[in-house]
């Protein structure tokens, strides 16, 4: 069962949680890599972040990832993320692509 992909379809959703370092993206890289592999049917992406304690650059990259390879008419949804992580977000500029909402309906 995937660690981070809980669901693949028209909205696809993705449960960020605990620590993602440079040891641990590349997990979620791959996991991200396989729900792309079905991007003609994705609409919506959204990142769960409730459960995030920390995110390094390596973690901002497979989101950003994610992004560029869904393309321009893909929404993407970053969810419940705590003041600390979102902070690393505005930091980087990548909350301008993303849609931040405490929580997600659909």
């Amino acid at each position: 069962m995937a660690k981070y992909v809980m669901e693949i379809g028209e909205v696809s959703k993705v449960k960020l949680h605990g620590h993602i370092d440079a040891s641990i993206a590349p997990e979620l890289m791959n996991e991200l890599k396989t729900l792309i592999a079905r991007k003609s049917e994705i609409k919506k992406l959204v990142f769960f972040a409730e459960e995030l304690e920390y995110i390094a650059s390596a973690g901002i990259r497979s989101v950003v990832f994610a992004k560029q390879k869904l393309g321009a008419n893909v929404q993407v949804y970053l969810i419940g993320a705590s003041d600390t992580v979102l902070d690393v977000f505005k930091m980087t500029g990548i909350d301008k692509f993303l849609t931040v909402q405490n929580s997600f309906e659909g």
